[in-house]
């Protein structure tokens, strides 16, 4: 039976520089219900996949990878799925020399599909989004266990795109979250210039710039936009975004092109030195080097410039986090280069790992916001953060 309990009235304290309905119950109580219906997804798939059977005595995610003839890349989803059930009770799991082993302490419950879906769009009917992707994404499992299918192909087909834009899209209020975090501290960061050069990466079909752009018209922020540089690789996102905001933002200064952020920056068409501001939501965290591409972000900005990034964070390290079953099977969500001080895993990152590649990177005065680390003590399900670094350290502080 799924309950969700009332917001913890700490959260307010944590969340006051936030718009009052960001962090709303609707948003607390839909969280807590992802949290439960990706349980419910991985109890299924690991009945289908057949893993349930197989644990009755402790294997490692290779050993059932290979006693089930699935793809040994599959061993990183299979983990995610197995270390979902561990707060249930259902399963166990220890360590031995870095080697992670499972064992089934007893069967999982039959999950309730139906009953959750009712609730989740009882709390709100935009949360069809993010559970139809869900849905979709667990279909792909099996395929991709036996190498009949990769995740990509099955995510970016015909059946995946219109999810991806409902999911992306802002009446999403579990994504959007994402959004409204980093334009509030893009907008902190930048509030005392005279004139902003922005550079947007990964931008998907604009739903980040669209937040970023209404956050900065309420801030008095927008007539100080010069040049708004907006760049998305998919050339399908690229032009929807574009024709949305272009019409939406017909006076301001927005170009558009295609970055990779795994190539140079400058054979690409961004200077060095050029941007007041470069803002990503949910992009860095599949760079293939991470510090290569902090370095780019940083040679484009201006002496005194800002990266501000909106993430998924993930509270404590290997912590699971519903969002992860989508991205669990695509390549460039997992096939990255790995560091055990600023990124311990593939996907989503601590605030502490954060903090600390940023600071590799040559970035000071860095900030998570809100503060992840207090609020994970009291309410651990909590996953939306923003991190900024500056360029060169300046005299004005970042409130």
């Amino acid at each position: 039976m799924f309950t969700a309990l009332s917001c913890n009235p700490r959260l307010a304290h944590w969340l006051e520089d936030y718009p009052p309905s960001l962090f709303s119950e609707r948003l607390y109580h839909s969280i807590e219900l992802m949290e439960r219906y990706s349980i419910e997804l991985a109890i299924d798939l690991l009945r289908r996949l057949d893993v349930i059977d197989r644990l009755g005595v402790w294997r490692t995610t290779g050993e059932l990878c290979h006693v089930l003839s699935f793809q040994p890349r599959f061993s990183s989803a299979l983990g995610w799925l197995l270390e979902r059930l561990i707060e249930t009770g259902c399963m166990e799991a220890q360590t031995d020399r870095d080697t992670r082993s499972y064992h089934l302490q007893h069967k999982p419950w039959q999950p309730e599909f139906e009953r959750l879906r009712a609730v989740g769009l009882n709390i709100d009917p935009g949360n069809a989004a993010t559970l139809d992707l869900l849905d979709h994404t667990a279909s792909l499992y099996p395929a991709v266990a036996r190498g009949e299918q990769s995740g990509d192909h099955g995510l970016f087909g015909p059946q995946g795109i219109p999810l991806w834009l409902n999911f992306f899209h802002n009446d999403n209020l579990t994504y959007a979250v994402n959004n409204w975090v980093g334009a509030v501290l893009a907008a902190d960061c930048l509030s005392t210039r005279p004139r902003l050069r922005i550079l947007e990466l990964g931008a998907g079909t604009g739903s980040a710039s669209e937040i970023l752009l209404r956050w900065f018209d309420e801030r008095g922020l927008l007539p100080r936009i010069e040049r708004y540089l907006i760049t998305e690789p998919n050339a399908f996102f690229r032009r929807r975004a574009q024709r949305d905001l272009s019409k939406r933002y017909p006076d301001l200064a927005l170009q558009w092109g295609a970055l990779d952020l795994n190539l140079p920056w400058d054979s690409q068409g961004v200077a060095s030195g050029e941007f007041d501001l470069v803002y990503a939501v949910n992009v860095l965290h599949i760079s293939k080097d991470l510090l290569f591409s902090l370095n780019q972000a940083r040679a484009a900005l201006t002496g005194d410039g800002w990266l501000v990034i909106g993430e998924c964070v993930r509270p404590y390290l290997h912590q699971p986090i519903y969002p992860e079953l989508i991205f669990q099977i695509l390549e460039s969500f997992t096939d990255v280069q790995t560091d055990p001080e600023i990124r311990p895993n593939p996907g989503f990152l601590t605030a502490d790992n954060w903090r600390r590649a940023f600071t590799r990177a040559g970035f000071e005065r860095t900030k998570v916001a809100p503060d992840i680390d207090s609020i994970r003590e009291f309410y651990p399900h909590f996953f939306t953060g923003a991190i900024c670094g500056q360029n060169t350290a300046t005299t004005n502080d970042v409130r």
